[in-house]
């Protein structure tokens, strides 16, 4: 089943709950506008390579448009449809004034050279430029994309309307006007949830093992937090490798990130296969991450993770989405008979929009926040939702990734 597939489903199972009418439920179902556009490139050899680009803007009742861009090459307006869509959802249950968007480019960004990224960053905003603006449509970043592609996709805007507007894009660097904690602000704001979902179950962190599937900006920085927080890290994966501890005591989440900076790949000793002699801990095929025994699974790599296939084999008590769409409908039906909690992903991932929101803030306003008061605003914005989305879930006798979306539902359609 395709993301926007699963996106629907989603939506259909909220509607029915809330009583949601037809007409306002089927405007819901399609985005306002789609673009597509092929943006030609002047490659290091001379060639011109044109790159299949896309903007979906889904709906902006609440303000601006809002949703990252990601370059990779499985990219496709399928899924970039269902981004959008997810992004109307999440700015809204969390509460923040934006509508939602998407963007994306059919390309493997590791196989250009850093002029050949600049020259197809700038050609995505001349390409897209009349449609954004810092009170129509504001991209960030996402998969492959950086504050240096944002600062690009900044600096061209500025330079087709004759008029430097930082606050057309956020995810920038900071001395282009970014925001101080937007680099770890999905992680933060998952953090910060799962603070709070810990002191309801009334466990304390050091009795709690956690998983982290995906060791990109959002698993590396999450790792980090839950370490320093007293949890147990008892493994860890990225795109190619899978690790579980054999000690007992957990992995150290500076080590893993040292390791995986110095070779490109998370591990902690020099094997290149499967099969390790080492004592301290196993290599394992990267999807058996999903199926180690922990308390808290944590979904940080990309969609559709948790499907029917594997659900059943699924040992954790709480999963959380750092991921956009890990859990397909399908396993979450399986995942709930089973009594897993899951802090869904239009939750637990909007630290980050949240951020981006605090970032366009401050451009508009022309201000600048201490790291402290973004964490606060931050925290304060996430627990808030949190709390509101569980009150919702206990009302409606239902889970939190449906009632999240009643929450947002009824702000979008009020």
């Amino acid at each position: 089943m395709s993301p926007f597939q699963n996106a629907m489903l989603q939506l259909d199972k909220a509607a029915k709950l809330m009583g949601l009418k037809k007409e306002k439920l089927e405007k819901l179902k399609n985005p306002k506008k789609i673009f597509s556009v092929k943006i030609p490139v002047v490659m290091d050899s001379g060639k011109t390579v044109k790159f299949t680009a896309f903007r979906v803007q889904h709906n902006n009742n609440r303000g601006p448009y809002k949703g990252g861009i990601r370059f990779h090459p499985n990219v496709s307006l399928n899924e970039i449809k269902a981004l959008s869509f997810w992004m109307s959802i999440k700015t809204a249950a969390v509460g923040i004034p934006f509508g939602g968007g998407k963007g994306g480019v059919i390309v493997n960004p590791k196989k250009l050279s850093k002029i050949e990224l600049e020259k197809l960053s700038r050609g995505y905003m001349r390409a897209f430029y009349k449609n954004l603006g810092p009170r129509i449509d504001v991209p960030a970043p996402d998969v492959n994309t950086t504050p240096q592609i944002m600062d690009w996709m900044a600096d061209e805007y500025g330079k087709l309307t004759g008029k430097s507007q930082p606050g057309v894009i956020t995810g920038k660097s900071i001395k282009a006007g970014g925001s101080l904690g937007r680099g770890t602000a999905t992680a933060n704001g998952g953090f910060f949830i799962l603070q709070e979902l810990v002191k309801k179950m009334k466990v304390s962190p050091k009795n709690l093992t956690v998983a982290v599937q995906g060791f990109g900006n959002a698993g590396a920085n999450m790792a980090d937090l839950l370490f320093h927080a007293g949890f147990k890290i008892v493994a860890v994966s990225d795109s190619q490798t899978a690790l579980a501890d054999q000690t007992g005591k957990g992995f150290d989440s500076h080590l893993i990130e040292k390791i995986k900076k110095s070779h490109g790949r998370v591990d902690v000793c020099t094997c290149q296969k499967i099969s390790c002699a080492c004592k301290n801990h196993k290599h394992l095929p990267v999807q058996k991450i999903l199926e180690q025994p922990c308390d808290i699974l944590v979904l940080a790599a990309l969609e559709n993770q948790i499907t029917k296939a594997n659900a059943k084999k699924i040992k954790a008590k709480v999963i959380l989405e750092l991921a956009n769409g890990p859990i397909a409908p399908e396993a979450d039906k399986e995942l709930g008979k089973k009594g897993i909690i899951v802090v869904p992903d239009v939750l637990a991932n909007a630290g980050g929009v949240t951020v981006s929101y605090f970032e366009w803030y401050q451009n508009i306003k022309k201000q600048k926040w201490p790291l402290a008061k973004v964490k606060k605003e931050l925290k304060d914005t996430m627990i808030k939702a949190f709390n509101e989305i569980g009150a919702l879930a206990q009302k409606y006798d239902t889970d939190l990734r449906a009632a999240a979306f009643i929450s947002a539902l009824k702000k979008i359609t009020k």
